[in-house]
């Protein structure tokens, strides 16, 4: 289905008490099934409230462990067996990770490349799989400002999302033809809960202003989106600052 539009179909989100995710999922609600998958799933009943009041025909919560990807498959099967087809499915998991211990701890390194990079192109596989068999879908994929250069103040997670954009980005272009279309999304510093605490970086966006440029994105079948889109013309001077310079740059 290579026209413009949305496809038709189920919207799953996977990641399902994330912001930008559940902003996501209002938006495209109305007439739809919503599938929300997270840990703790027996916790999202204000969530899917929420999702239920924008419009949806009906909201389904599912248990979801996003480092666990050997379940990935099963479940995606699953879900698909008691929802129907999946429309729109959206990755919004993720962890920021805390920089000082990464650098000082293997495992918590590890971890955050495990969560923001290896079970994302596990997932990714997954889901492709099934869409090119239904012939049509959409996949968002969330990426993130923070890996189109790797900065020194953020250098594990921003490896972890210089890798998911890498392999999107890829994926996208393995997916032209198939009727199946992915939209990168590329984020600067988003506040929310997941960056509480910290000095909001220039070009800030918000979960709400992340979520309606990522519909449109959808909507208009777009490769790629910046949010702010200023970000892209920034980036792109942004990777001809000389290594001394660039070496010294804050979050």
């Amino acid at each position: 289905m290579g026209m413009r539009g949305l496809a038709e179909g189920m919207v799953l989100v996977l990641g399902g008490r994330s912001e930008i995710g559940l902003e996501v999922a209002r938006r495209l609600a109305p007439g739809r099934v919503v599938v929300l998958a997270a840990r703790r799933s027996q916790e999202l009943a204000a969530n899917s409230a929420e999702v239920m009041s924008a419009g949806a025909t009906a909201v389904h919560t599912v248990e979801f462990d996003a480092d666990d990807t050997s379940l990935h498959p099963a479940m995606l099967d699953k879900i698909v067996a008691e929802h129907g087809r999946i429309g729109i499915a959206v990755l919004a998991f993720g962890v920021l990770g805390d920089q000082l211990r990464a650098e000082q701890d293997p495992a918590h390194a590890m971890a955050i490349l495990h969560t923001d990079f290896v079970a994302q192109a596990g997932m990714l596989t997954c889901l492709t799989n099934l869409l090119r068999a239904q012939g049509d879908g959409q996949i968002v994929v969330f990426s993130s400002v923070a890996g189109v250069r790797v900065r020194r103040a953020n250098y594990v997670y921003g490896s972890a999302k210089a890798g998911l954009d890498g392999f999107a980005s890829g994926l996208a272009d393995a997916l032209h033809g198939s009727g199946v279309h992915l939209l990168l999304v590329r984020p600067g510093f988003v506040i929310g809960r997941m960056t509480e605490g910290m000095s909001p970086a220039p070009f800030s966006s918000t979960p709400d202003r992340v979520a309606a440029a990522t519909v449109t994105g959808l909507r208009k079948r777009a490769g790629r989106v910046w949010v702010p889109r200023i970000l892209r013309p920034v980036f792109f001077a942004m990777r001809l600052l000389p290594q001394p310079i660039w070496r010294r740059m804050p979050r």
